[in-house]
């Protein structure tokens, strides 16, 4: 072979090598913060009411195990983990039934009632967003002992972090609880109060090496069962000033994701919102394949959630319903979606 042969030959092996090592690295992980929306279990293991490792939770997850998840199976997550081929489940952080090996590949240290605003995760004593945080850089030290630098900083770098949060900042806190309320007569303040706290979370977890980034904001939270049990004068209808509510902020998130990818070098935050297909399919349940959109599966429908949800009152099918619970979709609900965002949003990451 003469000498530009074999350098041709080397060059053609050079980006070979390339093309393999970008493809594999493309995303070895799913890291989860957030709340219920994308909760595996964390809150199983602190001391909190808004729980659900109990029956019927979990009833259509693997050997129907309740695991802590609020959905009869999987959630969100999941699906994206396994849409990536990564693995079926993303497992909660603080669950000891795993470890750092169990980890590398997928961690979970979302918490279901929590907030971007600290005060809402002091509802239901649950783990607040720097909390997730900590446990975050916990995580970084254990991935380094276990894998040496060079790859748990490489599995930082190129995983995908999914989150998911905002909602109980208005129904469970801002709504709710007169605090916030005074300090913020008008809603729109508490939004960009918000903001501020997103735009400084995603800066962290930045600066502690995470590069691509899934942002879902929030539902149409008008159209929970909770929301439309109580809205009697407009006949249980969709609670259009809270759905006006999550447009508005999510417009104001979209914003601080187009502000933020052009501040922050290398960064690929995605404004993955979800709150068009969901509207859809509670407005068109049936070109879905549900039959069941204004009430969740278990009990009434109406109000019941964690506790409350009694497996002698509870749907036999939940693949008939939009909701699990008052609050939470079911798992046809949570795959529907997820592939949704990863058709239209995520697919660029595999």
């Amino acid at each position: 072979m003469g000498g530009k042969g074999y350098a041709l030959w080397l060059f053609i092996i050079e980006i070979l090598v390339h093309f393999s090592t970008s493809r594999s690295a493309k995303v070895p992980s799913i890291i989860v913060f957030g709340d219920s929306s994308v909760d595996s279990g964390n809150n199983n293991f602190i001391p909190t009411i808004a729980r659900s490792n109990f029956e019927p939770y979990g009833r259509d997850f693997f050997n129907g195990n309740p695991t802590g998840r609020f959905s009869n199976g999987r959630i969100a997550p999941d699906f994206i983990s396994e849409a990536f081929s990564i693995k079926q489940s993303v497992p909660a952080y603080l669950d000891p039934a795993y470890n750092i090996s169990d980890f590398a590949s997928g961690v979970c240290f979302a918490s279901a009632g929590t907030g971007f605003d600290n005060a809402t995760a002091r509802v239901a004593d649950v783990i607040p967003l720097w909390k997730e945080i900590e446990y975050y850089k916990e995580y970084q030290k254990k991935l380094r002992a276990h894998l040496g630098d060079e790859k748990a900083n490489e599995i930082i770098r190129e995983a995908l972090y999914l989150v998911s949060i905002g909602t109980n900042d208005f129904l469970e806190n801002y709504y709710t609880l007169p605090e916030r309320r005074c300090e913020f007569p008008i809603v729109q303040q508490y939004e960009d109060f918000l903001l501020g706290l997103a735009e400084s979370f995603f800066k962290e977890i930045y600066g502690l090496g995470a590069r691509k980034i899934s942002l879902t904001g929030l539902p149409p939270m008008g159209c929970l069962p909770l929301e439309r049990a109580t809205n009697i004068l407009e006949y249980h209808n969709c609670v259009e000033e809270y759905n006006n509510l999550a447009l508005e902020f999510n417009g104001k998130l979209g914003w601080l994701v187009t502000k933020l990818n052009k501040d922050l070098p290398g960064l690929q935050l995605v404004d993955a919102n979800a709150y068009d297909i969901i509207l859809q399919i509670v407005k068109h349940p049936s070109r879905f394949g549900f039959e069941v959109a204004d009430t969740g599966c278990c009990g009434t429908g109406r109000f019941e959630m964690g506790f409350l949800c009694d497996p002698k009152f509870t749907c036999e099918d939940a693949n008939k319903y939009v909701f699990w619970d008052a609050f939470h979709p079911s798992e046809k609900t949570s795959q529907i979606v997820s592939s949704h965002l990863i058709e239209k949003y995520l697919a660029k990451f595999r």
